[in-house]
């Protein structure tokens, strides 16, 4: 599965996004709730019309996109671009620079490309399915990215702003095994397992498509591991749109006491 022409279009549009994210950022800009109290901007919305209007003049695809209103039809197609313009909106709001422009696309349910930017870095994370993950800076030269080896003194990475009792009890019941945790925002932590500089992510509170489809593609093509809590497949393009089960993303897999 080559998708050069996705990959290709997607970079851009997530560059794009990313300058028109920065522009808002800069600035002062206004915040608004959805009617699930989670934070809305500017950013959110030009991103995400700079990503979705390409992707549909140029893809017979369906898209999900956290952004819009859900048009149920892409349950009856095989592809669907899963995107969130802005993911992160919390530390976007917080102004501490970790966001990111999430773009991934999936076939039969299952993520074949993945684009993770994030725009005040210029760091782009990217995988398509069969041919490896990737790293670039600044629009540089690429690396290919792969998990580290590590099966002690592990380091695991949360969130900073969902951090949740089990797994605070996780942490404190393998500490034989974890040595070191570290706190990110948005869809890099995932990337920063991916990349060897974090062994562990592990989340017990729900998520939605659009927050782990892209990282979970990434991961894998580094030659790491994302499943469910229960350790099930993550399936995308589905009915609920919840992540309701949770996941962990692991460099190689680990027993854990309380997962």
């Amino acid at each position: 599965m080559k998708l050069s022409n996705e990959l290709t279009i997607a970079l851009d549009l997530a560059y794009k996004a990313g300058d028109a994210i920065m522009k808002v950022y800069e600035g002062d800009f206004d915040v608004e709730y959805k009617s699930d109290k989670s934070p809305l901007t500017i950013a959110d919305k030009q991103a995400n019309e700079i990503i979705t209007s390409v992707l549909r003049e140029e893809f017979p695809y369906s898209i999900l996109a956290e952004e819009e209103k859900d048009n149920r039809e892409r349950l009856n197609d095989e592809w669907c671009w899963i995107i969130d313009p802005l993911d992160g909106t919390k530390e976007f709001v917080k102004r501490n620079d970790e966001f990111t422009v999430n773009i991934a696309l999936t076939y039969e349910k299952k993520p074949v490309l993945g684009i993770v930017y994030i725009p005040v870095t210029k760091e782009m994370y990217y995988a398509v399915k069969g041919h490896g993950a990737f790293y670039k800076q600044d629009m540089n030269g690429e690396e290919q990215i792969f998990v580290s080896n590590k099966q002690t003194n592990l380091i695991l990475i949360m969130s900073r702003s969902h951090a949740s009792e089990k797994l605070i009890k996780l942490i404190d019941e393998n500490r034989e095994l974890i040595k070191e945790t570290k706190e990110a925002g948005s869809a890099l932590k995932g990337c920063l397992v991916a990349k060897g500089e974090a062994d562990l992510y592990i989340r017990f509170n729900p998520t939605m498509e659009w927050d782990t489809c892209a990282m979970h593609c990434i991961v894998e093509e580094a030659g790491g591991i994302f499943r469910q809590i229960d350790s099930s497949l993550m399936l995308y393009n589905r009915d609920n749109t919840v992540n309701e089960n949770g996941f962990y993303i692991m460099n190689k897999m680990h027993r854990l006491k309380g997962l």
